[in-house]
């Protein structure tokens, strides 16, 4: 099998969507099958020259919607050599611009939303549904009524995206989603974060691991933070991701109004080895967010052996919940101040058996073999019936 993975960006900054890239490609290598991605980036992106599989950069793409005029082209020179697509992302012109080539050509492709269709963005921002009513019914809702299945990571998104539109109608599949154990040596890997911050050293680490941005419930991490634990010197709260709202001020202002400040590291990317000696040194990961599809965040958290601190609005919150690898709690400061409590009374030896849990729940429900056949097999069916 040749699959193509089509994504607006492979900037590790936008987050799961390109991590996923990465390891379902790899994994489906790994199968002994070939994969290649097309992206929107610029030839030149600096974060081309380390990606691990062949890349094909049309860009740069202009704009939030992120058209890009040799897109369509390139595709319909090129697309024939594949047998099956994967799209990643909705709501901007890869996607849209990919379906239109791929209906007349009658290559088979499935399309992982990433979440887009969440209900959380139309209740949060009304005027943008409006807009987005707008463009549905002539582009977004075409592209995945024609997909040989629209991909769901798990079940709880497959039935949140059916109430966002009205209008839906699609081939529904969940595939599942998830990451492989980080190779490399633990004590090299806590070692390189710690090298970076030295300052970390000997804390105890409340880690959070994402963009800075308001669904991800990061205020709630301020001030659940502030309210329980910030009145214990020992603690240290980590920001690792990039602003790509401005929002980092407000957040700043926040913790200092709390009297925090001086216990926030900020940083805006952990990558390579520092990002998994960072999870490794956490005594959890915290994540109380308002919607997260999957959060490849988490299944990385677990294959390093730590804990996390979830909302239920995560998706994969009941995984987590019946493999007691974690707690799970209301994506409001009550509920996230109810996990840190709940942490801090927790005996260490609890603890100690929580942390040993979390390889159990990865390997069960999270490593991305599973999801990257799931896939695959998908494609081959496809393209049987082709």
């Amino acid at each position: 099998m040749r699959i193509l993975h089509v994504i607006r960006t492979l900037n590790p900054a936008w987050g799961g969507p390109v991590e996923g890239v990465r390891q379902f490609g790899s994994a489906v290598t790994r199968r002994g099958h070939h994969v290649e991605v097309a992206c929107l980036d610029a030839p030149d992106a600096p974060w081309l020259k380390t990606f691990p599989l062949p890349v094909h950069a049309v860009g740069p793409a202009l704009g939030v919607y992120g058209f890009a005029a040799h897109w369509a082209p390139w595709l319909r020179e090129h697309v024939r050599n594949y047998d099956f697509v994967v799209m990643n992302g909705i709501w901007q012109y890869h996607s849209f611009g990919t379906w239109r080539v791929l209906r007349k050509l009658g290559v088979p492709y499935g399309i992982f939303p990433h979440g887009a269709l969440d209900p959380w963005f139309k209740r949060t921002y009304p005027w943008k549904h409006v807009k987005k009513w707008l463009y549905w019914p002539w582009a977004e809702y075409r592209v995945l009524r024609d997909a040989t299945a629209v991909l769901f990571t798990c079940e709880q998104e497959k039935l949140l995206a059916r109430q966002s539109f009205w209008l839906y109608r699609c081939n529904e599949l969940v595939v599942g989603y998830g990451t492989a154990v980080p190779a490399g040596g633990p004590a090299q890997q806590t070692e390189a974060f710690f090298s970076q911050f030295p300052e970390l050293r000997g804390r105890r680490i409340a880690l959070y691991i994402g963009r800075l941005h308001p669904r991800k419930g990061c205020d709630l991490v301020v001030d659940a933070f502030a309210a329980v634990l910030g009145a214990d010197p020992s603690w240290r709260l980590v920001f690792a991701g990039p602003d790509q709202t401005g929002w980092k001020s407000e957040l700043s202002r926040r913790a200092e109004r709390a009297g925090i400040s001086g216990r926030i590291t900020w940083i805006p990317m952990l990558t390579g080895d520092a990002k998994w000696g960072g999870l490794r040194a956490a005594e959890f990961l915290f994540l109380p967010s308002h919607g997260e599809n999957f959060s490849i965040v988490v299944a990385e958290a677990l294959a390093c052996g730590t804990p996390v601190l979830i909302s239920d609005k995560v998706n994969i919150w009941r995984e987590v919940q019946s493999a007691n690898a974690g707690l799970v709690a209301m994506d409001d400061l009550e509920g996230s101040c109810s996990l840190l409590r709940a942490w801090s009374a927790m005996p260490e030896a609890e603890r100690q058996a929580m942390r040993a849990r979390t390889g159990e729940c990865y390997r069960k429900y999270f490593e991305v073999g599973k999801a990257a056949q799931n896939l695959l097999d998908l494609a081959i069916s496809a393209t049987r019936h082709a």
